[in-house]
Parts: C-alpha cells; sequence; structure tokens
C-alpha cells in the first residue's frame, strides 16, 4: 500500500460529518433488509466444528523437544511458551501458553457513497470459534499466509483493493495490536478505503450503512472482534459531526457524548499530557518477557487433549476440525484457545464540563509491543480471581458489577476473534458515575472520546479491549446501540 504523509488528506477532514450522517440513515439505499439478510446468510451456511485431540492434529506438529505447536508449513502461527515478570504487580511472575503469530494481517473495510451516503462493504464470515458460526466481518480479513496462498486456498476476494491505493482514497491506516494476554506482539493493519468505482457485490456481502452496523452493535455476537476494530479507527471525531449526533432525540447522556467527539468542546487532560504520562508509565513499568518451551511451563499441564492451567482456569489450548465450505479452504485443523469463563470490559464515564470522559486504564500485557496500552478502566475474567491473590482484584471491578441499573448506559456481549479463539465471549459495558475525586490514581486518566480518536491514528496507544468498546460507544452517540442489562457479570 502507498505510504502517507503526516498531514491530514482533504478526504480525512471532510469524513467525520459524511460518518455521522451514515450513522443516521438507518437503512441501506438498495438491497435486502440487513437484518433478514444476515439471518438468511447465517441459515443457509454450511458449518461444523468438532474436537480433536491434540496429540496428532491434522497438519501440526508438536516440537520434540520444546513441545511448541507449530504448522507443517511454519507459517500461519504457533503455540509457544513464555515467561513473565513484573516486577511491582499484585502477581509478579507467571509462565502461559501463547500464540505466536509474526505476520501482518489485514483487516480492511471498503466505503462508497450511495445517494450522498457512505455505505460499508460488510461480510457475513464464518470462523471456528464464533459461538453463532456467522458474524459480521469486515470487507477482508486475512493473514499474509492466507492472502499470499500458503493455503493453497481460493483468493481473498477484494483484498486488491487495499494494495497500492491512491492516498486520496484512504480514510484509515494504521497496525495496532491484538489481545496482549493471548497473542505475543501480534498486530494487523486496519484499513479503510472509499471506492468510486461500481463493484460486484459477491455472494455473503451486503452495503451497510454506519447506522444498521451501530443496529448490529447493540446485539450480542452479531459484529466480529476484526470489524470492531477498523470500526473504532473511523474518524468520528469532528465539531460537524458532534452537531449532527447531538441534534437528535436523547438524554444527556449521550448529549455529552456527542460533545465528546467534538475536539473543540476540550478535555480535562491534553492529549500531550496524555502521552507524556503514558511515556513515563511505559519507562516506569519493568516488564520483561522471555520464550519458553511450551513443555515445561511450572503451572501448565497438557494431555492428550488439550493444555489446561492446574487450577482450571484462565483458558485451555484445545485442538478442533473445521469444515466449512464457503471459505478459501473448504476444510483444516487447528489449536484454539479457549476461555475459562465470560470476559468484562467496561469504561466507567462521567460528563466534566458537558462533555463524556471516560476513565482509561494504563495497562501492561505479557504480549504487548510497547509494554503499555490504554485499555478499559475494568479489563478482566471475573471468574479467574478465584484463584487469585484478593489485592489481585481489579480496581473498580465491584463499582462496574454493583452499578444500579439506571446508571448502565451499554451492556452488550461481544465475541473475541473467532479464528484463534473458541467461544471467546466478552461483557461490554459502560457505568455513568460522578466523578469521584479519587478515580485518577497513577494509572488512571479521564479523556474524551475525541482524543481516543486521535490516538488512534498512531500504533499502540490503544489496546483491543478500549477499541472495541469505543466501536460500542459511536453506536450510542449515534443512537444505534442501546441494550441495558443489570445483570452484568452473568452473560
Amino acid at each position: 500500500m502507498t505510504r502517507r504523509g503526516a498531514g491530514v488528506a482533504a478526504g480525512e477532514r471532510a469524513a467525520p460529518v459524511r460518518l455521522a450522517r451514515s450513522a443516521l440513515t438507518p437503512r441501506a439505499s438498495a438491497g435486502p433488509d440487513a437484518d433478514r439478510w444476515f439471518a438468511e446468510r447465517a441459515a443457509g451456511v454450511e458449518f461444523a466444528v468438532r474436537d480433536v485431540p491434540l496429540d496428532g492434529l491434522p497438519g501440526w506438529r508438536t516440537d520434540p523437544g520444546t513441545g511448541d505447536l507449530t504448522h507443517r508449513s511454519g507459517r500461519f502461527f504457533a503455540v509457544r511458551g513464555i515467561d513473565v515478570h513484573l516486577p511491582g504487580h499484585e502477581v509478579p511472575r507467571w509462565d502461559q501458553p501463547i500464540i505466536h503469530q509474526p505476520e501482518v494481517g489485514v483487516l480492511g473495510i471498503l466505503v462508497r457513497e450511495f445517494g450522498g451516503v457512505p455505505h460499508l462493504l460488510m461480510q457475513a464470515k464464518v470462523e471456528p470459534g464464533n459461538v453463532n458460526g456467522v458474524q459480521l466481518s469486515p470487507t477482508v480479513q486475512a493473514t499474509r499466509s492466507n492472502y499470499t496462498g500458503v493455503h493453497r486456498g481460493r483468493a481473498v476476494p477484494y483484498l486488491s483493493h487495499f494494495l497500492d491505493v491512491p492516498e486520496d482514497r484512504v480514510l484509515v491506516d494504521v497496525r495496532h495490536s491484538e489481545q496482549g494476554a493471548w497473542f505475543y506482539r501480534k498486530r494487523n493493519r486496519n484499513v479503510v478505503v472509499e471506492v468510486a468505482e461500481d463493484l460486484e457485490v459477491l455472494d455473503g456481502f451486503r452495503w451497510h450503512t454506519l447506522g444498521e452496523v451501530h443496529r448490529a452493535l447493540a446485539r450480542d455476537d452479531v459484529v466480529n472482534m476484526d470489524a470492531r476494530t477498523v470500526l473504532a479507527c473511523l474518524p468520528f471525531a469532528g465539531g460537524g459531526a458532534a452537531a449532527l449526533l447531538g441534534a437528535g432525540p436523547g438524554d444527556g447522556f449521550r448529549a455529552a457524548l456527542a460533545r465528546s467527539c467534538d475536539p473543540a468542546a476540550g478535555s480535562t487532560h491534553t492529549t500531550g499530557e496524555l502521552l507524556r504520562w503514558i511515556s513515563e508509565i511505559r519507562t516506569r513499568v519493568d516488564l520483561r518477557t522471555a520464550t519458553a518451551p511450551l513443555a515445561g511451563l511450572a503451572d501448565w499441564r497438557r494431555t492428550p487433549d488439550r493444555i489446561s492451567h492446574r487450577t482450571g482456569a484462565f483458558f485451555d489450548v484445545v485442538g478442533v476440525s473445521v469444515h466449512a465450505p464457503d471459505r478459501e479452504v473448504a476444510s483444516w485443523s487447528q489449536p484454539m484457545v479457549r476461555p475459562c469463563g465470560v470476559g468484562l470490559v467496561a469504561f466507567l464515564a462521567t460528563s466534566i464540563g458537558g462533555v463524556l470522559h471516560v476513565l482509561v486504564h494504563a495497562r501492561a500485557e505479557a504480549g504487548c509491543v510497547d509494554v503499555v496500552e490504554l485499555a478499559p478502566t475494568v479489563q478482566c475474567t471475573p471468574d479467574n480471581y478465584r484463584h487469585l491473590p484478593a489485592r489481585a482484584r481489579p480496581r473498580h471491578l465491584d463499582a462496574v458489577l454493583g452499578a444500579p441499573p439506571e446508571q448502565v448506559r451499554l451492556a452488550v456481549t461481544q465475541s473475541e476473534e473467532g479464528g484463534r479463539f473458541f467461544h471467546a465471549r466478552t461483557r461490554h459495558v459502560v457505568v455513568e458515575v460522578d466523578s469521584p475525586d479519587d478515580a485518577e490514581t497513577p494509572g488512571y486518566r479521564w479523556v474524551a472520546l475525541h482524543q481516543l480518536v486521535d490516538l488512534l491514528r498512531h500504533s499502540h496507544y490503544v489496546n483491543i479491549q478500549a477499541r472495541s468498546l469505543v466501536a460500542c460507544l459511536y453506536g450510542v452517540a449515534a443512537g444505534g446501540a442501546r441494550g441495558v442489562q443489570s445483570d452484568i457479570a452473568s452473560r
């Protein structure tokens, strides 16, 4: 792809208002109803996944010396061991399996204007780890091994539109990290490209307005993780966009959220102050990681079927066999990470000077490229804390779990990446609170949404969990994603 200069292209400057119009458009200008199209696609896909033992997993080998799991091609990904030292942390040392996938994949969405309204070309895509098979996905979602044909399958549709693109057609182009607890320094290229020409809409694809996508974001397990990270990167912050989003019906929370999309509305801290704060924490945190033989991890046990923690907590590494004729390759086998419990990510949010701010946590994770990234206020799997010391319980977790229904502004369950994680689901929550004086402890800061949008133009500042919540908040700002549940932790 053509590299870009430091300036902001004219198309990007105009994008916030155009995207706001799309977010406020409830239906695409042509084609079948979005919900009916998705339901028919999901019902018509032939798909099957079954458990198979790790030992003898077809196409994979276990290294006799280290126990590491690798693909016979030497590509795709591997499951290895890692030893982590984090002095001063509640758990200062641990070991674990982790996915090594050094390739940078492409997560791309094509945008085209119909009737003056931008539409996004989305795919109903099946993944082996999805709880419901098919989920709404980007136009292109492919690892380098996939799109260079290592799997010897069919070519990736629409990929050429994301290669060697004229600069004035690119709305988003940034590399972002994946889950730092499960991936070792994994990155994907998040790309949004605008096209003007007619395109053949292939089976399984449909042009959506942002309003339709936001409505889908309000439903459990419909919009996949790869789509959410790209949606979060859309240049949504701008005064004109904020005025459009705030003009419709809604309460004070939505009005404050719309103002939070406007850089002119201000913020508690300047972005420069936030950058210095992040740099200071990255300099101070002494995170040390080293590869370790998968067979030699002290707290993990391997059976012929799986790899599990000695307590039964955290996650398992399991094997699956997949039959999916609609994919580029019709059948394959692979190891997957299967979490033990439903995760929880949550922002505490408050209005400061009429502008909504969310409380971010500067969080260190073993797989991060640059030690620390901005995370949600709370990011954990609550069930895991039965096996950890009480001092390890996340700050603000009880405030989220005990929030009264009238303070819960968003509550929806989203799936994690279905290509590597099996039935991994995370509850996404936003809780509105009064601004407590003690919220900004050394690792936490109040941040306006437009500041997160600005940081998302750059790599390794905002983690995947926070990006996923930002995508959901866009939906709330446009009135498309609401879904409030009082029983936050149970789903």
